[in-house]
């Protein structure tokens, strides 16, 4: 969900954006559930991802994002151990 689609539907359940303080304004709890429901309206469940799946792909980014670094370095054999990294796992 993008920022301006919060702050419609934070707008839309009656919460005031208040970005002019650096405090914590009282929110009322109805205006809170309201918020809640609207975003519960406006959120595809099939974009929800379990504990298992988000470790995964966080798994799987952190091995990309070393394997990058090894292949940065310009040395000899980057790719192999480039290959190694990705592979972790696959066996």
């Amino acid at each position: 969900m993008t920022r301006d689609k919060i702050i419609r539907i934070a707008l839309e359940a009656g919460l005031h954006l208040a970005t002019d303080v650096n405090w914590m304004p009282i929110v009322r709890i109805e205006y809170l559930e309201s918020f809640a429901k609207l975003v519960l309206m406006n959120t595809d469940p099939n974009s929800f991802m379990s504990y298992q799946e988000g470790a995964e792909a966080g798994r799987l980014a952190e091995r990309e994002a070393c394997a990058k670094l090894c292949e940065a370095q310009g040395e000899y054999g980057d790719e192999q151990y480039a290959d190694a990294i990705r592979a972790r796992g696959n066996t």
